[in-house]
């Protein structure tokens, strides 16, 4: 009787054990948030990653009702940061925002240490943005058609500036070598800020950024643009042609950014993220601040997310075979 009786007993702590610990989630996500959320950047502050984060910063942190605190964990490709997010404890304290580099690393190296489908949750899309060419002033050139040609009489001599294999202006000026047939040596430095760093000084001549840190330093004349990457000029920039109808029919690429939760953070924060998400980049300030910056804001459902980067991740991956694009 007394077995039966400390067998009963036991079997009722397990089932109340399981009971609360299925119900946490529940009850976490009518708490949340009760400390700082923090937004993991795979890249150094500078890069159009980093300007994404610290655009949305206050008035995520304001609807969220917490603090949003940006946490730049640049190198390796963004690979470094990525893996912290996807290490965190999925409670939604630690979220990631990200680039193509997300889907583009784990195709380049095979010890990327993630995957983008299977070891995150999506939140949302935060916006697009094209990419520009452009040049230090030194470079005498003053169109695509003539950097091309500059660029041919000159192989192998020619260096771009890259934010790191596999990023934006990494797969941005490769495409350009192959569908321009010229040799311009990709340089890698360890973020967008850097690269662009990098041809502002004259270390490199040619730089594949995106228009938002550009565009003023074009201003300034202290880097010359010559034509921006996407289909249809920019707003940020409404005179700079675009590549396809400066010299390279058929030239596109447009940079996207992510927020994603790492695996097993409970839907119901999810959702709640990506509302909040969407509710920010509705905000008349924050909108601003990604008109002025050249960016598209793209709010997104979690399941619109979810089925945007797979297509993402099959597009990259067929593109980095198709171009041979490699890790090297």
């Amino acid at each position: 009787m007394l077995g039966i009786c400390s067998n009963s007993i036991r079997f009722g702590l397990l089932t109340a054990a399981l009971l609360a610990a299925t119900a946490l989630p529940v009850h976490a996500a009518e708490r949340y948030p009760m400390r700082p959320v923090r937004v993991i950047v795979p890249f150094p502050p500078g890069g159009s990653t980093d300007f994404n984060a610290r655009a949305i910063q206050d008035k995520f942190s304001d609807l969220l009702g917490a603090q949003v605190v940006v946490d730049n964990r640049g190198g390796a490709s963004g690979q470094i940061g990525t893996r912290i997010a996807k290490d965190s404890a999925p409670d939604g304290y630690t979220l990631l925002l990200h680039t193509i580099a997300f889907v583009s690393s784990p195709v380049l190296y095979k010890d990327a240490g993630y995957d983008p489908v299977k070891d995150f949750m999506p939140i949302s899309l935060i916006a697009t943005v094209p990419t520009t060419v452009s040049v230090h002033p030194s470079v005498p050139v003053n169109s695509v058609k003539e950097l091309l040609a500059f660029a041919k009489s000159r192989p192998g001599q020619l260096n771009f500036a890259s934010a790191g294999i596999g990023t934006n202006a990494h797969i941005t000026g490769e495409l350009f070598n192959l569908m321009g047939q010229t040799a311009i040596r990709a340089i890698h430095y360890k973020g967008g800020g850097p690269a662009l760093a990098a041809v502002v000084s004259g270390e490199v001549q040619i730089g594949f950024s995106n228009i938002t840190q550009t565009a003023r330093l074009a201003e300034a004349g202290r880097l010359r643009m010559l034509a921006v990457s996407s289909l249809k000029r920019s707003s940020a920039a409404p005179n700079l042609p675009t590549v396809a109808e400066s010299g390279l029919p058929g030239f596109e690429f447009q940079a996207w950014h992510i927020i994603v939760a790492p695996k097993g953070t409970p839907v119901a924060l999810v959702e709640l993220l990506s509302q909040k998400v969407k509710a920010t980049l509705a905000d008349p300030v924050v909108l601003q601040r990604f008109v002025k910056g050249g960016m598209d804001p793209v709010p997104m459902t979690p399941k619109e997310t979810i089925a945007y980067l797979r297509n993402e991740q099959a597009k990259w991956a067929r593109v980095i075979k198709e171009r041979n694009i490699t890790a090297r």
